[in-house]
């Protein structure tokens, strides 16, 4: 039986890059360990079905050293002050996922004549935080009274959402890496980023997260977009961000969610402040979003990745207009080939049902 020749540091470079240990794989491999240590060499066969285990592109077990990965877009991301030593296969996956959709639906919208969104850099980090997340607002129709209304946070969310998209912004949330219940996303690593672009601006948001932190995630990429700028996140309400621009997006995101000038004029001054935060998050539900995570964790619990079902389109509702409608439609869809084109017979089939 032919053996393939393969560097056993890119074999343990692999493992380490998908999370697993030794002991998760040996049940599939049981020479595992004799690969890494180079006292066995796998078939092809096994090395293909390792590449799949490990979520690794097959390729990059030929290189001659393991690869240097970065998120191909700007990473603002921190752990304890400094930038992440490497990302997981699962975030790589969902940001060229993401990328590959965009690009479509661009094309797709040029073809159609849609003009570019005169929002999408509008804004700049020196500009009035209240003023852009007053005009983010406006744009979107985000109403803080009618959100109060609102009966749980999934309809708060999904209403955000809605509206995020019918300003033209696909918006997508996820709490597993395409269809896959295994690849369950950690809102540890990353918890949204922003795909700007004037015509096809995307956001993605972990749906894995609280759905308190998802409401804190969106609005902080949508200020994103408003600069123009993209990038992944790990923004929490309650961080200072080492740079300035993450900085600028958590206090617009925070105006956004929860006006000052409604804050102000409710604070009751003479309160206990965690009992007083806890009395305007009541009031206005999507305040959680804001509240340190000591407060909002008494009222939600992170679920676990395995919990997560298939990744869920919010706003992919036949009685909705907007751009993840017509990707959700698409979805069903026999998929692009390998260069992101469609066939004729499925753009015919697409534009159809984007019409109905």
């Amino acid at each position: 039986m032919n053996r393939v020749q393969v560097n056993p540091v890119l074999l343990r470079w692999a493992r380490e890059r998908a999370g697993l240990s030794v002991d998760a794989l040996v049940a599939r491999f049981p020479k595992v360990g004799a690969w890494e240590s180079g006292e066995a060499h796998p078939t092809l066969k096994q090395l293909e079905r390792f590449a799949k285990a490990t979520f690794t592109p097959i390729g990059f077990l030929f290189l001659e050293k393991p690869p240097v990965e970065r998120v191909p877009i700007p990473d603002f991301r921190t752990v304890a002050g400094a930038a992440p030593v490497r990302p997981s296969p699962d975030l790589l996956d969902m940001v060229y996922l993401c990328q590959q959709r965009q690009v479509w639906y661009h094309d797709f919208a040029r073809s159609e004549g849609a003009w570019p969104l005169p929002f999408v850099g509008s804004a700049g980090v020196g500009d009035d935080e209240v003023a852009t997340a007053t005009k983010i607002r406006r744009v979107l129709g985000f109403d803080v009274e009618q959100r109060r209304r609102l009966p749980t946070w999934t309809d708060a969310l999904r209403l955000f959402v809605r509206q995020a998209d019918e300003a033209g912004i696909l918006t997508m949330v996820s709490g597993v890496v395409g269809g896959s219940n295994r690849r369950g996303l950690d809102p540890d690593e990353f918890r949204g980023f922003a795909l700007a672009d004037p015509i096809a601006p995307l956001v993605f948001i972990n749906g894995a997260d609280t759905k308190a932190a998802q409401m804190f995630t969106l609005a902080h990429e949508l200020a994103h977009v408003w600069l123009g700028e993209s990038g992944v996140s790990d923004a929490r309400a309650v961080d200072v961000p080492n740079q300035e621009i993450e900085r600028w997006c958590n206090r617009v995101a925070a105006e956004v969610l929860a006006p000052l000038r409604v804050l102000r004029d409710a604070y009751d001054r003479d309160a206990d402040l965690p009992g007083e935060v806890a009395r305007l998050a009541r009031r206005w539900p999507t305040i959680w979003a804001s509240a340190p995570d000591d407060l909002s964790s008494r009222r939600q619990r992170r679920p676990r990745p395995k919990q997560v079902g298939r990744h869920v389109w919010y706003n992919a509702n036949p009685e909705q207009s907007g751009p993840a409608r017509r990707l959700a439609r698409f979805e069903a869809l026999p998929w692009m080939n390998l260069n992101g084109r469609m066939s004729r017979a499925s753009s015919v089939k697409f534009r159809r049902s984007s019409a109905a």
